[in-house]
């Protein structure tokens, strides 16, 4: 099917629903899984901090006056996480190109999975695999022994997704294993769409790929998603971080806006609690479509994936807005999906799964 050419507009903040020229619908789609953007607690944490900051900090974070709300954040991020430590940007896509340009002047080359992110492309030629993350898993640990010999070693980051979120399915990270004790690589791994609301508590992938002495991992990820905050994140080791900071790249990079992180160092509760919130609503709509051979999903993650693309027109026509257009590039298939948020009620999820099950009753 190709892509929607009718685009909708609204002059509003979408939360748990939308108003289409008039008509109210229930809102299915976008990023802000814990719900965060109408949380009013969380709201009211962003307003403190821009009393007390301002709206952004118009200096480079390598000036020489520092706000002590950058460590502040950066230390309970990292912590959070389980990283040995974080640094922030004002967006994920600067994130990770804050990370791919440091290791472009380490002369790294890159090896770049299947739907990998393009906050972390290595512009202007990506060359990103065909076929499935196992068969570039396959062929990556295939290809590492010919690159170590002799004069001809090649410096390699393998560059990947935790969270294919266009499908609703999580990687799994076992294979680093497997990696050749002699040989060094470099792991970069976006996790944009898995920050907030993967791993223990929802923080995310680090703690779940395995640490290996010739494995350097570097995680990028927007925290304009899950986590609400209009920016990004690097999480690695000190050293790593220290020559990305001080990156001229970097120091000519404007900061994250320091009410935003005022707030996020407030927020632990409403974390939690949303987070909470998410899950319940996970767990009460796959338990309703689970065998219905319509969405496909991962247990505990928010995104569900239809290879029916009817099935954004049919539950427009009954009150329901779900993603559907084609992404990352314009010329790509269109991707439909449902996607659950903190902020649905329970009576929104029965409505979706009804429809859904009234879609399948109908087509499939």
């Amino acid at each position: 099917m190709p892509t929607p050419t009718h685009f909708h507009q609204i002059a509003h903040l979408p939360g748990r629903s939308i108003d289409i020229e008039g008509q109210e619908y229930l809102y299915f789609s976008g990023t802000a899984y814990l719900g965060l953007p109408h949380n009013p607690a969380f709201q009211g944490l962003i307003q403190e901090g821009l009393h007390q900051y301002g709206s952004v900090y118009g200096s480079s974070r390598n000036g020489n006056l520092q706000l002590t709300i950058y460590q502040q954040a950066e230390q309970k991020l990292a912590s959070w996480a389980g990283a040995d430590a974080a640094l922030t940007l004002s967006s994920g896509m600067l994130a990770g190109q804050a990370a791919i340009r440091q290791l472009m002047l380490e002369g790294y080359e890159f090896r770049y999975s299947p739907d990998v992110h393009p906050a972390v492309w290595h512009l202007p030629q990506v060359d990103i695999a065909k076929g499935t993350f196992e068969h570039w898993i396959e062929t990556t640990l295939a290809i590492l022994p010919t690159t170590n010999r002799g004069a001809n070693r090649r410096q390699i980051a393998l560059v990947t997704n935790a969270v294919d979120a266009l499908r609703g399915k999580l990687y799994a990270f076992e294979w680093i294993k497997s990696i050749p004790e002699d040989r060094e690589v470099v792991l970069l791994v976006d996790d944009s769409h898995g920050l907030g609301v993967t791993g223990n508590g929802g923080r995310g992938v680090w703690e779940r790929i395995p640490k290996r002495k010739n494995v350097r991992l570097i995680v990028t990820a927007s925290l304009a998603k899950a986590m609400g905050l209009p920016g990004g994140v690097i999480f690695s080791d000190p050293a790593s971080l220290h020559r990305i900071r001080y990156s001229a790249y970097f120091g000519g990079c404007s900061p994250v806006a320091p009410d935003q992180l005022y707030a996020y160092v407030q927020a632990e509760t409403i974390y939690q609690d949303a987070y909470k919130h998410l899950q319940a609503n996970i767990r009460q709509f796959t338990d309703s479509i689970r065998g219905l051979n319509l969405l496909s999903f991962t247990d505990n993650y928010p995104v569900f994936y239809s290879e029916r693309d009817e099935l954004y027109p049919f539950l427009l026509e009954r009150g329901i807005f779900i993603y559907s257009f084609s992404y990352p590039k314009p010329t790509d298939k269109a991707n439909t999906r449902v996607v659950l948020s903190a902020w649905h009620t329970a009576e929104d999820i029965q409505k979706l799964s009804a429809a859904c099950h009234d879609f399948a009753a109908l087509y499939l």
